[in-house]
């Protein structure tokens, strides 16, 4: 190999982590406008339940997608529609599906979705409050999500990718599930964490 060649290796190699991390903003008028797709690599969707009333009993689910539009003039103009497979509940044991059909009714009703009808930033413009219909089981309900905007960046080999961080709660009885109520709580906290490549 030629020394010049050699030479070069070494100095793409401490290149590419700063590409990686180059012009990263947490200000939100810097996210740009259009569509931006989930990066389910980068993402995770856990609830949280009380359990025999003593603890916080943990879940996940595996597979679920989402998008947004994204207008930096009209923040509230924002609109985001979620899909999440129902029968990719994984409570971290060997009984997760049975658990999907039990508490879920998987098999009947394999997909939950969320589209978005409003969204109202708060004067920070970080942070804001994001309402929509929450279709789970068959059902739907009104559902608030708070959403903040954790930052966006062009990096290589990703192109602009932005993060967002979002919490919620429902009553799983409102959405017909009333399975083992005495010993699974009724009421169920969403934390959710999302990166999005803008398209």
């Amino acid at each position: 190999m030629p020394p010049m060649r050699l030479f070069l290796i070494p100095l793409v190699a401490l290149a590419l982590p700063a590409c990686a991390i180059a012009a990263v903003s947490s200000n939100p008028t810097d996210l740009p406008a259009g569509r931006w797709v989930l990066d389910g690599r980068h993402a995770s969707l856990v609830a949280k339940v009380r359990h025999l009333g003593v603890s916080n009993y943990t879940l996940r689910f595996d597979k679920f997608d989402a998008s947004f539009t994204y207008d930096p003039s009209h923040p509230e103009a924002t609109t985001l529609a979620a899909s999440i497979d129902t029968t990719s509940l994984d409570v971290g044991a060997d009984y997760s599906r049975k658990f999907a059909d039990q508490f879920l009714d998987a098999t009947k009703f394999p997909k939950a979705t969320f589209v978005s009808t409003a969204m109202t930033p708060d004067p920070d413009g970080q942070t804001g409050t994001m309402t929509g219909d929450l279709t789970l089981r068959g059902v739907t309900r009104p559902a608030t999500l708070k959403v903040t905007f954790d930052g966006v960046g062009r990096s290589f080999p990703f192109g602009t990718v932005a993060g967002f961080s979002a919490t919620g709660s429902l009553k799983r009885s409102d959405f017909g599930s009333r399975s083992l109520l005495s010993y699974v709580g009724d009421d169920v906290s969403l934390e959710i964490e999302g990166e999005f490549d803008h398209k």
